[in-house]
This record gives C-alpha cells, sequence and structure tokens, in this order.
C-alpha cells in the first residue's frame, strides 16, 4: 500500500523561507560561494511558493550556480594578497644606510617603515632609490633603480 503525504502550501512557504535563510546566512560563514546557489533557488523556491508555483528550486538553482561559475573562476585567478613582508615586493624605497654586504649594514625606508636591506649586487650607496626584489629572513633583498638622466 502506498501512502501519500500531502503537506499543505503553507507548510511548503515556510519550509522554503527558512532553508533559504539558513543557507545564506551560512554562505557568510563558509568560503568560496558553496551555499550562495541553493540559497538562491531556496529563495526563488520560497518567492514561488508563496504565489502557489512550486518545483522551482533545483531549476534555479542549477541556473544560479551555473551562472555563479564565471565570477568564481574569475575571482580564483586573482593574484593573491600579499601578507606580511610580501606586501613589500616590487615596492620602490630609499637607501637610509649603505647597503655593504662585506660590512653586513643596510638600512632602506619603504613606505612609512625602516628595514634591514642586502643586496645580490654591489654596494649601494645612501640616497639610492631602490626596488624590493625579494625577501630573506626579516631583510628585504632590494635592486637600486637605474636613474635615466640625459
Amino acid at each position: 500500500m502506498l501512502v501519500s503525504v500531502d503537506i499543505d502550501t503553507e507548510a511548503w512557504r515556510w519550509f522554503w523561507t527558512v532553508l533559504a535563510a539558513i543557507l545564506v546566512v551560512g554562505e557568510i560563514f563558509s568560503p568560496g560561494f558553496f551555499l550562495l546557489p541553493f540559497g538562491i533557488g531556496a529563495a526563488a523556491a520560497a518567492v514561488l511558493a508563496w504565489a502557489n508555483v512550486k518545483a522551482v528550486f533545483l531549476i534555479v538553482s542549477i541556473a544560479a550556480l551555473l551562472s555563479l561559475r564565471p565570477l568564481i573562476r574569475k575571482q580564483d585567478e586573482g593574484e593573491k594578497d600579499a601578507v606580511g613582508a610580501n606586501r613589500y615586493l616590487r615596492k620602490r624605497g630609499i637607501v637610509l644606510e649603505e647597503i655593504d654586504m662585506r660590512a653586513g649594514t643596510g638600512m632602506v625606508r619603504i613606505d612609512t617603515e625602516e628595514w634591514r636591506a642586502v643586496t645580490e649586487g654591489e654596494s649601494i650607496p645612501i640616497d639610492t632609490e631602490v626596488i624590493v626584489s625579494g625577501i630573506t629572513g626579516s631583510r628585504l633583498v632590494v635592486k637600486a633603480i637605474e636613474s635615466d638622466t640625459n
């Protein structure tokens, strides 16, 4: 004997409304737009359930998922934000204390911070403009910027 369970329309309205709220709030706390397409599908099902239309959750969820994929791919392809000392890579600065590898001296100012610096080449005199090419330990690896004065 097959038993048919008939859930009234009012229950479906509230089910989809609560599910949409849970999924959208859950998306806030999860990375990667995983719950958002299903939250959009549940929200559409909730709105249409109030208009007595049924069976839209799956269709809208799949459409939302497919439309969000290019946005997510584009976001993931971008350059990652630099953290810590890496934020100084490719930044320009000025030499405050001569950078001499033999003497182990060297100090540069990048933005408003002063850092110990080393170079892979010749010594770099005071007031020379430099660019950060790497980081070794707690020191910035810098190169002198050639000035074109003709």
